[in-house]
């Protein structure tokens, strides 16, 4: 196979164009085509009046190698690359002590899937409930003002990327392709196909619900065994070894391989790790406010007259600002055509995030508007990261009016340093409720000074992103997790604790579901390889 890269058309292209662009590319007659598999699909919109299609195309043809000789040294046409999976190793026969997740987000939920793949018939510990009964808890909390500290956005199967617009793109490095098997294994579960192809995938709330459930009885049938509310309370480590873990059930169970997947808002275990003694240091993150525009305005922006192709969807966006106080300015966690939720996991303090369905319909875009900070900002312990989390989150609360509700105000009060008292023609989509009033207190004054310099800057690329009636809605604090579990490269096992294999975005090496996917991978190989007793080669 030969694999063609930036192949250019038309968004209204016939459909046998492709086939005529290829030969064309390729210099061959039809007859010599032999198969034609479309990899990639994205778009590039930067004229808006002639957007394009791009394709990366997977061919068969006749004679290749005489084929890829004459193109030797266009970097457009290249021999395919071997994106299939293959196992590392498969687990021994009388295995004394199976391997423990600790977690069923994305990250624990493919560590589990790919053990128990190879045999080894993981014990997956999940604090909170199975993905329906907490997707009830999550909306008790949006309808009801009900929080459920252990069943929540944060908590429960699936992870807080369930409640997401479910993006399955990531920049990390792949070498390997293990963003292939993660996109394989969901269309095994009953993902769109599509995002096979298309650049940014996606899937949405309602479809993760049912995909992970489906995931969940993989598991099952190969042998491994899930516990839902099960929280891991204490840890027993001799001589730097994992021996066993404390249950909240009463249990002890005897672990010496234990994959540590527990997301970026298990606090309680950091606490636990660190008394523990395994090696937990601050690293850098994010803090701001959700921003909310009629998705009619992005997709005008960013397609023009193209807006509404089926074909291009709802538009999403990515801006970066520097800031004059050194500060940098970000979107994050863009979703189209979604709604901004409450995504706190403890009393007393409000949370937000951005979430989509599959159909992204719903009227309003919206983003974290967020600015970098590092342990320079809350120096000391390790976890002084969680309590300034905690503090503003805290603050946000209070702020709302003390029942969950967000505080919030329009963008052009904001810019304008004034209360806002009532809102425009954007109606903000968090439940349960938007506080109306003055944000200038509800993040550090060097954070809102960033966001107010970098919202006129965003208002150049997008027109009207810093439009009067935009929302924002406070705070959003849960971007990635405040701490680093330091890990050996090679072996993947925490650098002071052998057995613990610190995994995914809670651990600090992961940030989404696809880059959480692919280290749970990468850590129930390590995890495999260790027990097995091979040694692992870099990826």
């Amino acid at each position: 196979m030969l694999r063609l890269i930036d192949v250019q058309l038309p968004l209204d292209h016939p459909e046998p164009a492709l086939k005529q662009a290829v030969l064309a590319r390729l210099g061959i007659p039809a007859d010599a085509l032999l198969g034609l598999h479309v990899f990639r699909r994205g778009y590039d919109a930067r004229r808006k009046s002639a957007i394009s299609l791009i394709y990366t195309v997977d061919v068969e043809v006749r004679d290749e190698t005489a084929l890829l000789r004459r193109h030797t040294g266009d970097r457009t046409v290249q021999p395919t690359p071997d994106t299939n999976y293959r196992y590392v190793a498969k687990a021994p026969p009388g295995l004394a002590r199976r391997p423990v997740v600790i977690g069923m987000g994305p990250c624990g939920l493919f560590a589990g899937l790919i053990l128990a793949q190879m045999g080894f018939r993981p014990i997956i510990l999940e604090r909170g409930k199975s993905v329906r009964e907490r997707t009830k808890d999550t909306f008790g909390l949006w309808r009801k003002r009900v929080l459920h500290p252990e069943s929540n956005v944060q908590f429960g199967e699936g992870g807080a990327g369930t409640f997401s617009d479910g993006k399955l793109w990531t920049q990390v490095k792949d070498p390997k392709h293990y963003g292939r098997k993660v996109l394989t294994e969901f269309v095994k579960a009953d993902a769109p196909p599509e995002i096979m192809y298309v650049s940014k995938p996606h899937i949405g709330t309602f479809r993760l619900v049912k995909m992970v459930e489906l995931m969940r009885a993989t598991i099952e049938e190969l042998g491994g065994e899930i516990r839902f509310e099960t929280r891991v309370t204490d840890m027993e480590i001799d001589n730097g070894q994992m021996r066993a873990l404390h249950l909240s059930s009463g249990e002890r169970l005897e672990a010496d391989h234990v994959v540590l997947a527990v997301g970026h808002s298990a606090r309680d275990t950091f606490q636990m790790l660190y008394d523990r003694g395994v090696h937990v240091e601050a690293k850098p993150f994010s803090i701001g406010f959700r921003i909310e525009h009629p998705q009619s305005l992005i997709d005008r922006c960013r397609f023009g007259a193209n807006a509404g192709n089926p074909i291009l969807g709802a538009a999403d966006y990515k801006l970066v600002h520097h800031s004059g106080n050194g500060r940098s300015v970000y979107s994050f966690c863009m979703c189209p055509g979604g709604t901004v939720v409450a995504a706190t996991s403890e009393p007393g303090r409000v949370v937000t995030n951005g979430m989509s369905q599959y159909s992204r319909n719903e009227r309003n875009a919206n983003a974290g508007i967020v600015v970098g900070i590092t342990p320079d900002d809350y120096p000391g312990h390790p976890l002084a990261g969680i309590d300034f989390q905690r503090h503003w989150e805290s603050r946000a609360f209070e702020l709302g009016g003390g029942d969950y509700s967000a505080p919030g105000q329009l963008v052009g009060d904001f810019l304008e340093q004034k209360s806002s008292t009532q809102f425009g023609t954007v109606l903000p989509s968090y439940k349960p409720g938007v506080k109306l009033g003055d944000l200038s207190t509800a993040l550090p004054d060097y954070a809102i000074a960033a966001m107010r310099e970098a919202l006129p800057m965003f208002d150049r690329q997008i027109k009207g992103f810093a439009m009067r009636d935009a929302v924002l809605t406070g705070v959003e604090t849960r971007t990635s997790s405040p701490i680093r579990i330091r890990r050996h490269d090679d072996s993947l096992q925490s650098i002071n604790t052998r057995g613990l294999f610190p995994a995914g975005e809670g651990a600090g090496y992961a940030g989404g579901i696809m880059s959480a996917g692919i280290d749970g991978i990468r850590v129930a190989e390590a995890v495999a390889l260790s027990i097995t007793g091979v040694a692992r080669t870099a990826s």
